[in-house]
């Protein structure tokens, strides 16, 4: 079992990137001057930290006026961060794109606990799209989390994601949801 990534959870002005936001402190935490980082995008889009630094993943995701980073050696990440809004439109988007067993349980809960849970599953879900590298484009239906007890689990799962995903779920600040994904390097195919 691969160690859990550390987080940092910056202020963020919406609309800024994140970048320029988390090469400093990922410089300090290496080191390396913030320009000097061996951080670049692959042709997906995803944040790669190359070598001398290529054991380590990286990812980060802001919301509103907060912004989430993550940093794990010998794993694979993906992180995401959503403020809390009423979604008006929750259960509609879930029966389009989700999953039937997510869409099921979306189905039975009363309006107020399904946008809370529509939040925390659209958390999980966007962290394991990071973290697999295709994001969304990949088919937000092509796996569940499901709950089981106070936690949610990976209960179904295309095999180009594989089922080996540790999930952490938390509110880092009031007013917002957010998970972290990972798995060793050891599991990848």
């Amino acid at each position: 079992m691969a160690d859990e990534p550390r987080t940092w959870l910056l202020p963020h002005r919406h609309g800024e990137r994140g970048e320029p936001h988390v090469r400093p402190l990922l410089g300090e935490h290496f080191g390396i001057a913030a320009d000097r980082l061996p951080l670049a995008r692959d042709a997906r889009g995803r944040p790669r930290l190359h070598a001398p630094l290529a054991q380590h993943d990286v990812g980060w995701s802001h919301s509103g006026d907060a912004l989430l980073l993550a940093l794990g050696e010998h794993v694979q990440l993906g992180i995401d961060l959503e403020r809390i809004r009423t979604r008006p439109r929750a259960l509609e988007v879930a029966q389009r794109f989700f999953h039937p067993l997510e869409t099921q349980w979306l189905q039975a809960l009363h309006d107020g606990e399904r946008d809370a849970q529509f939040i925390r599953l659209w958390c999980a879900k966007e962290a394991l799209l990071k973290a697999h590298g295709h994001g969304i484009s990949f088919g937000l239906e092509k796996f569940a989390f499901v709950p089981q007890g106070a936690a949610l689990r990976l209960a179904a799962s295309d095999p180009q994601l594989g089922d080996d995903w540790q999930l952490r779920e938390w509110q880092p600040l009031a007013g917002y949801r957010a998970a972290l994904v990972w798995r060793g390097l050891q599991a990848l195919p």
